[in-house]
């Protein structure tokens, strides 16, 4: 019997603004690879890396696919896979840079884990990643820049040992893409309330809106996230496609985890693009500026950073009205890089109110002889009466607590404007802490 060997392949992006996916290349991937007999060992992987990094296309999602194969296989087995990447790959496309890796090791090492977690929170090269593939003995190749081998080598090394989900994703037939997506939407709200909390990000119920179906020129149909395979799956039969669906895969993935999050011990450790939490104290009142964002400002001992809840934030936003000077925060969001006329933001993701600041109602008093509002004389003057004429240099402003509307707690912005790492309030007490192996659903289907 020939030994079975063990092989990663990575892939990164082959889409642009005008259409293609990196996803359907995997979907399609699979199924020439099943053809050859490999044997897959876990979920195609789907790993979003850092959501800020200014190249990056759309959802910055890479791809792994892991498999055991007969050693004889091994040139088909590379052949087909350079061949579909080559082929579904926007070579020609501006800003389009696509990389694919393949390593051939049983066990990822840990050096390649923790660049994985580094693409996921920071900014990395091509030389980091390429010093890595030679000194694991792996293989890589790239178009353009070749930045598409980071993510490709990344989705390798994430292996999604701690929290983890999943994503159904169904595809269009070619004849459909690019036209508007035809599915039952009263078939996607109902499937919403039937596996919440199990699923989530299906729906924005502010606005009334489907958020599983995208809205570029790209293949997919829809997708659907949610806790297990079997989750995933049952609520696909629920939904209602209205056009045909030529395949659907289940990948395993770092989505709803917030895995781009990095807590800050102080402000002034906040890095341009990056994605943070940090805590401060209010400094600055909110501010609503054209649009209607929100600006406020936090400090603690070491600096002051502006926050901003924007428009499509929804609920977040009105929550930062709430604030006020002297309240504690711990604000979660994308930091903005500094200009000349903008200093450091966190553009928000969530908010959690540590504790509130006391809000005082002051007043001047009642006048003592006909009980008519004083007039303040000044800055430690006294008041006057506009009624009877009378002056009272030793009364005071009479200073009573107000209640606050707001509400200690952790706050998120509205379902449509969370980005695809954002760990959603549906799966808080739901996180994995360690990867139990999931039962293999068929991974591909057409």
């Amino acid at each position: 019997m020939t030994k079975q060997q063990v092989m990663h392949v990575g892939l990164d992006d082959t889409d642009s603004t005008k259409g293609g996916c990196t996803t359907y290349l995997a979907a399609v991937l699979i199924e020439k690879l099943e053809r050859l007999q490999v044997k897959f060992i876990d979920y195609p992987s789907l790993v979003r890396l850092n959501p800020n990094v200014p190249w990056k296309t759309r959802g910055n999602g890479a791809l792994c696919l892991r498999f055991k194969y007969s050693l004889e296989l091994e040139d088909k087995i590379r052949d087909a896979a350079i061949g579909l990447w080559r082929k579904h790959s926007a070579i020609d496309q501006r800003g389009t840079d696509p990389g694919i890796v393949f390593l051939k090791n049983p066990q990822i090492p840990p050096e390649l884990k923790a660049f994985a977690k580094k693409t996921q929170t920071s900014i990395v090269t091509l030389k980091e990643a390429l010093a890595l593939i030679e000194r694991f003995d792996g293989e890589a190749f790239g178009f353009n820049t070749k930045r598409g081998i980071i993510g490709a080598l990344a989705a390798i090394g994430e292996t999604l040992e701690g929290d983890h989900t999943y994503e159904l994703i169904a595809y269009r037939t070619p004849e459909n893409c690019g036209s508007k997506r035809k599915v039952d939407v009263q078939s996607l709200f109902a499937m919403d309330k039937q596996t919440e909390p199990y699923t989530f990000n299906n729906v924005d119920y502010e606005k009334g809106r489907v958020i599983i179906t995208p809205r570029g020129p790209d293949p997919i149909l829809l997708g659907i996230r949610g806790e297990s395979p079997e989750i995933v799956r049952r609520a696909y039969g629920l939904v209602k496609p209205l056009e045909p669906v030529e395949r659907w895969v289940i990948f395993r993935s770092n989505q709803g985890t917030d895995a781009h999050l990095k807590r800050a011990c102080t402000l002034s450790e906040i890095e341009p693009y990056s994605s943070v939490i940090a805590k401060g104290t209010v400094s600055k009142n909110p501010q609503i500026i054209p649009t209607r964002h929100v600006i406020f400002s936090v400090k603690d001992e070491t600096s002051q950073v502006d926050c901003a809840a924007y428009e499509p934030t929804g609920d977040l936003r009105k929550i930062a009205r709430e604030l006020m000077v002297g309240d504690m925060v711990e604000v979660y969001g994308a930091v903005r890089k500094p200009t000349s006329s903008k200093p450091v933001t966190v553009n928000l993701e969530k908010i959690n109110v540590l504790g509130l600041a006391q809000k005082v109602l002051s007043e001047n008093p009642l006048c003592p002889n006909c009980n008519k509002r004083l007039k303040s004389m000044g800055k430690n003057q006294g008041f006057r009466c506009e009624k009877c004429k009378a002056k009272f240099k030793t009364l005071k402003k009479n200073e009573a607590s107000m209640p606050r509307q707001l509400k200690a707690g952790l706050y998120f912005t509205s379902t449509r404007s969370q980005r695809h790492l954002t760990k959603p309030l549906r799966r808080y007490g739901l996180e994995k802490n360690r990867y139990d192996k999931e039962p293999m659903i068929l991974g591909w289907h057409s």
